[in-house]
């Protein structure tokens, strides 16, 4: 029993572990491998409020069959499957809190499930024919990610610094954020479609274009105009004044989610200490005691 719950625990920490380091981190695109006696590339949402009963797209629903696609075409025969058309499938069963949903709604990160063989428990020697049928669909999802979708950076027009700013899709109901250090972003996006896409942050003017997206990736940078005040001075994000709140207040509110993990880490892995002391003092005291011989 012990031995369980100090599994569930580890698994909890890796769980939480993971999670930061996507919030800390910008990630674009990951895969999540497993066999679960399928072959199929799953797309969000895996979550859905009517539990599976019909399709449930997300805002980049295009993008993620694309993506799928791209996976599924390049497979040994994971496209021919009879199960799921075209070897892709809209959550393929419902999962509440899964990674695949959790990355997209606060990492950012467009996520895959890849459920890579119709033997839930494949031997050891199979494995080197499971790579050979998805070696060459990993390296096409790899390359997809370079070759399609947009990727720039924001400027600003009056210092000419990098803006941590965000990047929307006018009928997509998502953003995307650009790094906090170079201010750079990466937005995937199904080819062969025109976007209307806007870089906005608090304190300039926002900035549309419209763009006809071909099979090749498009870089598109922004250069943004401060805001001007009533009083005809430009706002910027450097002066607190304009938000009537300081910089610690905004610091706050950018990391709260990364602090609030951390505080729950910490809390959780208190609770084991202290709960592994609590069974060495119970052990000691159980120890039989040594007779003392005159």
């Amino acid at each position: 029993m012990e031995d369980l719950i100090f599994i569930h625990s580890h698994l909890f920490i890796l769980k939480f572990k993971t999670r930061l380091f996507f919030l800390l981190y910008i990630f674009t695109l990951s895969t999540y491998h497993c066999c679960w006696g399928a072959l199929v590339a799953n797309y969000p949402w895996d979550g859905t409020e009517d539990k599976r009963r019909n399709y449930y797209a997300c805002p980049d629903d295009d993008t993620f069959r694309f993506m799928a696609s791209v996976y599924s075409h390049s497979h040994h025969n994971m496209s021919l499957s009879k199960e799921f058309p075209g070897g892709i499938t809209n959550g393929a069963y419902p999962i509440y809190g899964g990674m695949q949903d959790w990355n997209y709604i606060h990492a950012g990160c467009f996520e895959l499930t890849l459920e890579i063989s119709e033997n839930k428990w494949p031997n050891a020697n199979e494995l080197p024919t499971l790579w050979e049928y998805n070696k060459m669909s990993l390296l096409n999802l790899a390359a997809s990610l370079v070759k399609t979708g947009i990727h720039g950076r924001i400027f600003s027009s009056d210092s000419g610094m990098p803006l941590p700013g965000s990047v929307t899709i006018k009928g997509i109901n998502y953003t995307v954020k650009a790094s906090r250090g170079f201010a750079d972003y990466h937005r995937l996006l199904a080819p062969g479609e025109r976007y209307e896409v806007m870089a906005s942050m608090h304190g300039y003017k926002p900035k549309t274009t419209r763009i006809s997206l071909e099979e090749a990736a498009m870089t598109l940078d922004f250069i943004l105009d401060p805001e001007v005040t009533s009083k005809g001075s430009l706002r910027s994000i450097n002066d607190c004044r304009c938000e009537n709140k300081c910089g610690l207040e905004i610091f706050w509110r950018v990391h709260s989610e990364v602090y609030f993990i951390l505080i729950v880490v910490s809390v959780f892995l208190c609770f084991l200490l202290k709960r592994k002391l609590k069974v060495n003092i119970l052990n000691r005291r159980q120890l039989p005691k040594r007779s003392v011989q005159e």
